[in-house]
């Protein structure tokens, strides 16, 4: 714990906040704690597998970890983030203390309300039960991972495979370059037009007050109002060619970055990541239908895929094969990579996401929500990876955690995963039809 600690901590200064002077240090010690007790759930599923410690020791450990996960994601951080908001705000500065109490409240209320619609909880746990706690969150973490799993298994073959990429050369690069410095030079002639013109009208001014006298006056006005007429058309056809200009610098920068795609592509490295895209397209097939088999057939897998596949296989070889042994080693090392790269993938998501959207006063409530996000993602990979353990390795498991209604997040989590990888298969369709098309149109 003390070194996924350090570790939370290195990844928020040398990440997070390396742009910023101002921080906040229980922020920082929140997001840690967050991470290094998540993590440690990580570490206890590895040690169900392993065998290491003993059960009990193991059973406490899940039972603190899990208690001390919680009074952070429902009390603590909640409470933090109404805090930082309202001290953001100048004129709460001095019931702020008073206005976070009921931001929290107001959490807790909707916190709550969320398990009514949903199937997640026997009758007969308690109000302030793990369960009561966990079953939320549950619902919270599991929607955020089945959106991203949705998106990430149609965008990653997307952003790997060449077969998507553009077919762009140097001469359309150097057409649209040309086009993009024609139109900055017409910018520039008409902004010369204006500056010419407001001149012109202000020495006429000028020259029509001295001269003459009530008559001229008028004539100044008049003259001025046509001017301005003109000018305010011209106006208009700048602000149209600045708009022009800007998309065509942001076509520009596309169709260079998909030069140097396409240049990658061909590279060893390029032909690597090409085809994992391609394994990870048959992937996103395989999971889309595997999620509607299970919906329309309402089917939750009782046994883990590694006993599971390691059966057929050696039933339709019809070889001796020690079953239970392998199963818990594959299943040690496929539960690892499932780790490894959770925790990978969510950090970068997460930096990505913060680079995005923070600023000097925004910075620590995102860093909340972010920790927020990810205590959550992981209680709730903790729930799924459940069913990826035989069911020796899930024992202390599902009594701490209680008696949830495991399937049913499971459901949830293909419905969940259905939608967001249709949605993001037609959304990258229609970008992807979209952009020759913007591209002739320019």
């Amino acid at each position: 714990q003390v070194l996924f600690f350090g570790f939370g901590w290195l990844f928020f200064m040398r990440k997070l906040f390396k742009d910023y002077e101002v921080r906040q240090y229980v922020v920082q010690v929140i997001f840690s704690v967050t991470f290094a007790f998540s993590c440690t759930m990580f570490e206890l599923i590895i040690f169900e597998i392993l065998g290491v410690l003993n059960s009990s020791s193991r059973y406490f450990h899940w039972k603190l970890n899990l208690c001390v996960i919680l009074l952070i994601l429902v009390f603590m951080v909640p409470f933090y983030i109404g805090y930082f908001v309202v001290s953001n705000i100048r004129l709460l500065h001095r019931q702020k203390l008073l206005f976070a109490c009921g931001l929290w409240l107001t959490f807790m209320y909707f916190f709550w309300k969320l398990g009514d619609p949903f199937p997640i909880l026997s009758p007969k746990h308690g109000i302030l039960s793990i369960e009561q706690l966990i079953s939320r969150v549950g619902v919270i973490g599991v929607t955020l991972m089945a959106l991203l799993s949705g998106f990430g298994a149609v965008n990653c073959p997307y952003t790997y495979m060449s077969y998507f990429l553009r077919n762009v050369t140097d001469a359309d690069i150097l057409a649209l370059e040309r086009r993009l410095l024609q139109t900055m030079d017409m910018i520039v002639s008409k902004k010369k037009r204006i500056a010419v013109a407001h001149r012109t009208m202000f020495q006429r001014g000028e020259v029509h007050n001295k001269s003459t006298g009530f008559w001229g006056m008028i004539k100044s006005v008049t003259t001025s109002v046509q001017g301005s007429e003109n000018l305010s058309l011209i106006q208009q056809e700048v602000d149209a060619l600045e708009e022009l200009s800007r998309q065509l610098f942001l076509e520009t920068a596309d169709l260079h970055a998909t030069k140097e795609r396409i240049e990658y592509s061909k590279t060893f490295q390029g032909k690597y990541f090409n085809f994992l895209g391609y394994f990870f397209s048959i992937y996103c097939v395989w999971k889309i239908f595997m999620a509607t088999i299970n919906i329309v057939f309402d089917r939750v897998g009782k046994t883990d895929p590694v006993t599971r596949g390691i059966e057929i296989t050696v039933n339709y070889l019809g070889i001796q094969f020690d079953v239970k042994f392998w199963s818990q080693h594959i299943s040690f090392i496929l539960v690892g990579i499932i780790i490894v790269t959770s925790i990978r993938g969510l950090l970068i998501t997460l930096t990505k996401f913060f680079y995005a959207i923070s600023s000097s006063k925004s910075s620590n409530v995102i860093v909340l929500l972010l920790a927020q996000i990810m205590g959550m993602y992981f209680v709730s990979s903790v729930l799924l990876i459940r069913m990826s353990m035989p069911p020796e390795y899930r024992t202390i498991i599902t009594e701490v955690l209680g008696e949830l209604q495991f399937n049913f997040y499971h459901r949830w989590f293909d419905v969940i995963f259905l939608v967001s990888a249709l949605s993001s298969i037609l959304f990258l369709y229609l970008a992807h039809k979209q952009a020759p098309e913007k591209h002739m149109a320019l």
